[in-house]
């Protein structure tokens, strides 16, 4: 047996007493000064380089007026940059704050003036674009910095290159190394280390402020629950102003002195997985939505002869995950099975796709159907779920690779208290616990109720072993015009399942029954018809192809036998476009935007009710 909830708490807060960024980018420099801290393609910087080029772009900074307690937004991909100028801003004390590169001109407009950035981070081109039509409306901001300096406008004082303010810095730090020292040591675990808008997928982002103690804590109890040795190599391919890539990619690594391989192409990930040989990674369900459903091609794509044994080895491995997935024992027989299927069919395959150096691997971010986890599960990949916003600094529920359960996202993380109201929402207090959202004034408002507990706007139910199952979002539930509460997330769940389907909406909310869109996969759909013969594989052909039409209604049929009779879907409608967060209809961690779906699908919609 492991050790008590309670002795991993009382080792948290030991562990992360005194953590703070710079302090333990100072330790790595100094400890592992040759290790490598990021690698991006054929580049790499070691800890030591790091730390060195921070010293140099936080001086810098520091003579455009960026000072403590002030916020400075970053628009950029996951480059070395990004991690470099952030990283110098905390050394400030101030709080640094990354935007989605795919924020429109007007969500820009919003986060800049809400945020009063006095400077801003910009990478190129594209986003100085975004950026341009509102600057004259930021009366707090100062400069503005750009890293691609073909792309930085001449003859206006406001902006400077990347490049000129590391190289000023840098001669500022030569001349005198001790003042980048002195500026920081004041830094405490207690204070603002950075900020994160919310995806403003039910109303107004808002600025959420986590301190030092969050991030260092998440970072401590994470790797308690689930250890990995120092310095080995991870992942970092989510934008940064996602709170598991902030998390992750930028304090976890900090505290582990991880190599961090950056990746700013989602189709690059698998492959730099193999190569990379990270021990864990997280990803977002859609990323495992999308293996299982190519798995699933590559399976039925086999002749019989490779196929059968393939799928005998996946029935005897998927049968002791449900079992250990249900908390129930794996009988001698069964485990012998999975153990035989393992070693002469599973393993080779995950080696063959450079995926057999994952111990432990994690789903967030959003509900992921049983059924993927199951598909994966059977295939050795077993995909852990885990639960938390950017209020609780990312996870905040855990699943552990020998203590798990299927289709629930774990138990708390060490230090967390966590209790259901009689709704069901799901309320927490802890360390990991934000500090509070930014407010007009630029103070920091509370968000907790007088006992420090926080409503998380989740709807969940706990069993009897501690582990929480989330139905759905408060504000996202249907109530359907006959008073039934639907969960939309388990419904489109059902539906993504399937290699044909990207992404669905069920719609309900005071409509008679339920209905549901669904747009095709942009890559799996063409793969799908391909095999078939189908004549076209564009999407919008694919949309009004009866084929698709009938395998579809096979799939909306099998869900609706699993379902209620108030939650099964009674018409749904294929679009012939595919969703994105490029085009506005997903979020950049590809949650729906379901206000945007509503809106510019209500004729359909409408269609859908017609002869309600």
């Amino acid at each position: 047996m492991g050790p008590s909830h309670a002795s991993l708490e009382a080792q948290c807060h030991s562990l992360a007493a005194q953590l703070t960024l710079p302090r333990l980018l100072q330790r790595n420099a100094t400890e592992y000064a040759d290790a490598p801290a990021l690698t991006s393609g054929n580049s790499t910087l070691t800890w030591g380089q790091l730390r060195e080029r921070t010293a140099a772009m936080a001086r810098g900074l520091c003579t455009l007026g960026l000072g403590r307690g002030e916020r400075m937004m970053i628009m950029m991909s996951g480059r070395p940059e990004h991690w470099i100028v952030d990283y110098a801003a905390v050394h400030l004390g101030a709080i640094s704050c990354t935007a989605y590169q795919t924020l429109s001109t007007e969500q820009v407009g919003y986060v800049a003036r809400h945020s009063a950035a006095t400077v801003v981070v910009l990478e190129g081109a594209d986003e100085l674009a975004r950026w341009w039509p509102v600057l004259e409306t930021l009366p707090a901001l100062k400069r503005i910095v750009v890293l691609d300096e073909a792309a930085l406008p001449r003859g206006d004082s406001r902006f400077i290159s990347f490049a000129e303010v590391e190289s000023e810095g840098r001669a500022l730090h030569e001349a005198n190394p001790q003042a980048f020292e002195d500026v920081w040591k004041d830094i405490r675990p207690e204070d603002p280390l950075a900020m994160m808008y919310t995806s403003g997928t039910t109303g107004d982002p808002k600025g959420v402020v986590l301190s030092h103690l969050n991030a260092f804590y998440e970072a401590v109890a994470v790797d308690l629950s689930v250890p990995v040795p120092m310095r080995v190599p991870s992942i970092a391919y989510l934008p940064l102003a996602h709170v598991a890539e902030r998390e992750l990619g930028l304090y976890r690594a900090l505290y582990k002195a991880l190599h961090m391989h950056l990746c700013t192409d989602p189709t690059g990930v698998v492959p730099l997985l193999a190569r990379s040989r990270a021990p864990a990674f997280f990803g977002v369900p859609r990323l495992w939505e999308k293996l299982a459903a190519s798995l699933r091609l590559k399976v039925e794509a086999l002749e019989p002869a490779r196929r059968e044994p393939l799928l005998a080895a996946h029935a005897a491995a998927l049968e002791s995950f449900r079992l250990r997935g249900s908390g129930r024992p794996v009988p001698p027989e069964v485990q012998q099975q999975a153990q035989d299927a393992e070693a002469r069919v599973l393993e080779p395959l995950r080696r063959s796709m450079g995926l057999d150096a994952l111990v432990w691997t994690s789903s967030g971010s959003a509900p992921i159907p049983v059924d993927i986890l199951e598909y994966l599960g059977g295939f050795g990949i077993q995909v852990l779920e885990v639960w938390g916003m950017s209020e609780t600094t990312g996870c905040a529920t855990i699943n552990l690779p020998n203590d798990f359960r299927v289709g629930s996202v774990g138990r708390p993380i060490p230090g967390l208290q966590l209790r259901l109201a009689e709704d069901g929402e799901i309320f927490v207090r802890g360390p990991v616990v934000f500090m509070g959202y930014l407010a007009p004034d630029g103070e920091i408002a509370r968000a907790v109720d007088a006992n420090g507990w926080l409503a998380t706007g989740d709807i969940g139910t706990l069993d009897a072993d501690g582990f929480l199952t989330i139905t759905d979002r408060k504000k996202e539930l249907l109530i359907t015009s006959s008073g039934k509460n639907i969960a939309p997330s388990r419904l489109e769940g059902m539906l993504r399942t399937h290699p044909l389907v990207g992404q669905a909406i069920a719609i309900g909310d005071g409509h008679p029954y339920v209905t549901a869109l669904v747009s095709l996969d942009p890559e799996a759909a063409p793969l799908w018809a391909r095999a078939r013969g189908l004549p076209s594989v564009a999407l919008a052909d694919l949309a009004r192809e009866p084929v698709v039409q009938a395998e579809l209604e096979t799939l909306v049929a099998a869900a609706n036998a699993r379902l209620s009779r108030s939650e099964q879907i009674k018409r749904f409608e294929v679009v012939p476009e595919a969703w994105s967060a490029a085009t506005g209809e997903l979020t950049v961690t590809l949650k729906l935007k379901r206000r945007v779906l509503l809106a510019q699908y209500a004729e359909r919609i409408a269609a859908l009710y017609a002869n309600a």
